[in-house]
Formats: structure tokens, sequence, C-alpha cells
């Protein structure tokens, strides 16, 4: 295969996994094009395929997402839900419309059974209802996994969703409100350190999670194309830690960690979501993940070189 003939278009690239993709792209040969918001809106059918008609991509990672932490999700569940729908929708419409040869789709682990046996595997998927907290959101991506497979299966198309654990790195979205659990807590432990205040962490802090850096999974993902044939695969390291956990490496890096607080008012969501790599690595026997405190050490260095940015704390 001639890879410098291959274009790999990648949705939602301003993210924090586009983003991560942008930094190693030098590293492979092919010819990107970076699309965010302001390149087309992917809610539109008839402008994202015209999007696809102009740029006629061989591969589309599609990254492009409405997404936020456990309180949007419970808060905004149309929202979620119509969006993503849409999106996903009119994405793998306008691939199969130009034949692309391979689309790699980012799902969730949120979007498994809440009442389930751990480890989760990729066969699980659709094995019962999600956690009521995401619920919308998480039946949305469920659905781009169906609509996936039945391209496959009617058309032959080589379309993949691949499933990571909760992710986190620079160029996150820094939002006290609507970002997920690492990013939020590294602003909110900043404020809380420049005003003298208590780092108040919502819930009990007992939550246990699998976290991957964002630079990992864009590693992965590239090395996937031509590798993933119709198949989901889960995204995950072996390592677990509670929400406490967390929040103690965070409070860490600002010398703050002294001064946590556990607010049990506020939902835990859901408990566990431990979820299986077997697969990923019979693919990628030698991948070593970016040990936790390494990718906390530098998102907490990206937020504050960036704080000054609107952009980081939206």
């Amino acid at each position: 295969m001639n890879y410098m003939s291959k274009t790999i278009l990648v949705t939602g690239s301003s993210g924090l996994v586009g983003s991560a993709i942008q930094k190693i792209s030098p590293l492979y040969d092919y010819k990107f094009i970076f699309s965010g918001t302001k390149d087309c809106d992917l809610t539109n059918y008839e402008k994202t395929n015209a999007y696809f008609n102009k740029e006629r991509p061989d591969i589309v990672i599609h990254l492009a997402a409405c997404v936020g932490g456990l309180y949007k999700n419970m808060n905004n569940k149309v929202q979620m839900f119509e969006q993503n729908l849409l999106i996903n929708y009119n994405v793998l419409k306008c691939c199969h419309n130009i034949g692309v040869e391979q689309c790699i789709c980012v799902l969730s682990t949120c979007i498994f059974p809440d009442k389930t046996t751990y480890p989760i595997d990729e066969t699980m998927l659709h094995n019962g209802a999600p956690h009521c907290s995401n619920d919308a959101y998480a039946y949305a991506k469920r659905m781009m996994e169906v609509h996936c497979a039945a391209y496959n299966e009617q058309y032959g198309t080589n379309y993949s969703c691949i499933i990571p654990t909760n992710i986190y790195g620079p160029y996150d979205n820094f939002s006290l409100e609507d970002g997920h659990v690492i990013p939020s807590l590294i602003h909110k432990c900043y404020l809380a350190k420049q005003q003298g205040a208590p780092f108040e962490v919502r819930g009990t802090g007992a939550p246990i999670r699998q976290f991957i850096f964002s630079q990992d999974l864009a590693v992965l993902i590239m090395e996937s194309i031509g590798r993933l044939k119709r198949e989901n695969m889960i995204i995950a390291p072996d390592d677990e830690y509670s929400i406490k956990d967390v929040a103690i490496m965070i409070a860490q890096e600002y010398n703050y960690e002294d001064n946590i607080v556990f607010n049990s008012i506020y939902s835990d969501g859901q408990y566990k979501k431990t979820a299986s790599n077997t697969k990923l690595l019979e693919m990628f026997p030698k991948f070593k993940f970016t040990p936790i405190e390494q990718g906390i050490r530098e998102s907490v260095d990206f937020f504050k070189y960036n704080y000054s940015n609107p952009n980081c704390r939206k």
C-alpha cells in the first residue's frame, strides 16, 4: 500500500483526542485533513455530504461528538441524544456515499450495561440498559455501533468502533460543570488554591475507573489503521483508580492535598465500569501506557500554562 496516497479525515480534530492525533501526525505517511466545527456542521446532512465530497478521504477517524462529564449527561439528555444521533448518522452515511475504505469510530465504556458482570468485553455492549445517569448519550453512541455493523453486513464496508475508557490529557475541556472528572478537578483544585478554599470533590470519591492518556489513545488509533477489520475493540489500561485517588494525585501537583473534602450530597454515578483489554493486548502486546501520575502532571501543566485562554475553561 502506498500510504502517501491515502488521505485521513479526522472529525472533531480540535478536541482532546484530535489534538493528540495532530501532535503525532508527522510520524505517519498519510495526508491528514483535520476538521472541526468551523469546517463543517456535522449535524447538517447537506453540509456534511458536500464537505465529504469535496475532501474525498480514503480513511475517516470519527471523533466528533457532543460530550461532557457526569452532570452534563444528567442535565442535558435531549441535547446529548439528538446531536450525537445526527452527527453519527451523517458521518457514516457520507462515508458510504463516497466509498471510504476504513472508518474508525470512537465510543465510550459508559455505554455498556449498568447491570453486568466484570470485566466488560466487546461482546457485552447491548446486554442491558446503560446507567440512568448517561443513558441518552449511551444509546446514541450504541446506535453508531449498530449503524456500522449494518453497513458492514449489507455493503461489505470496513467500519469499526473503538471503545476507550475515561480519556484525559492536554486540550481537554476543563469546564467545572461540563468537563469529565480529571479536567474538571484540575480546574477546581487550581481555583481552590488560588482562593485558599477547600478543594471540594463532588460525591464520595469511591467510584473506580480506568483512565487513558489522550496521547496513548491517539497512537493506538493510528496503529489500528489497516489492522482493525469490521470489529469493535476496547482500549483500556490494566490499572483502576478511585476518584479519591485521582483527586489526591491532582492536589499533590498543586501541593494542596491536605485541603480535599468530599461532598456526598452529589451523585457518584456508576460505581465501576471495569473493561477487559484482552483483545487490545493481543493486537498490541508490547504497548506501554503512560503512568497516570505522569499524565496528570502533563495535564495540570497544560492547564496552568493555558489558563488565560477562555477556550481551555469553557
